[in-house]
């Protein structure tokens, strides 16, 4: 039983496999004073051009918890700015202008990142990686 979750559990491989590809890029960003996790949280505010937090959270298929923690701290940064409305509740996030530079600035470093983490995982494993990913559902999360 042991023996077969140690060599084939894909859980635990994907896991300890995306925590060696994170340090990678946790390197790179890290002069930017930016952790992988927030420069990728800063990518999909920008994608998502003013989304609330619970659209973001599912589309970054996060718990509630977690991605409310993650955005407060950008949003602590300066790096995006929630939009409070005139009129509504929503509340919509959007990216600042010093998290647009800070992406522009950060961008060679995220490059060589990517470079080292194809290498890692060569090119049919991280094509096959850009695939899966692209290809899961946004759900809503527990939470």
């Amino acid at each position: 039983m042991v023996n077969e979750v140690t060599r084939l559990c894909l859980m635990t491989r994907s896991r300890r496999i995306s925590r060696v590809v994170t340090n990678l890029y946790d390197q790179e960003l890290r002069p930017f004073g930016l952790s992988s996790s927030q420069f990728s949280l800063l990518v999909l505010i920008a994608r998502m051009d003013g989304a609330s937090r619970a659209e973001i959270g599912r589309a970054n298929h996060q718990e509630r918890s977690t991605s409310t923690r993650n955005l407060q701290l950008v949003l602590d940064q300066g790096w995006a700015e929630e939009i409070i409305p005139e009129k509504g509740r929503s509340r919509p996030i959007m990216i600042s202008k010093a998290g647009r530079d800070l992406l522009a600035e950060a961008m060679p470093a995220w490059r060589a990142a990517q470079a080292k983490a194809t290498q890692l995982l060569g090119g049919d494993g991280a094509a096959a990686v850009v695939q899966l990913s692209a290809n899961l559902p946004v759900e809503e999360l527990a939470g």
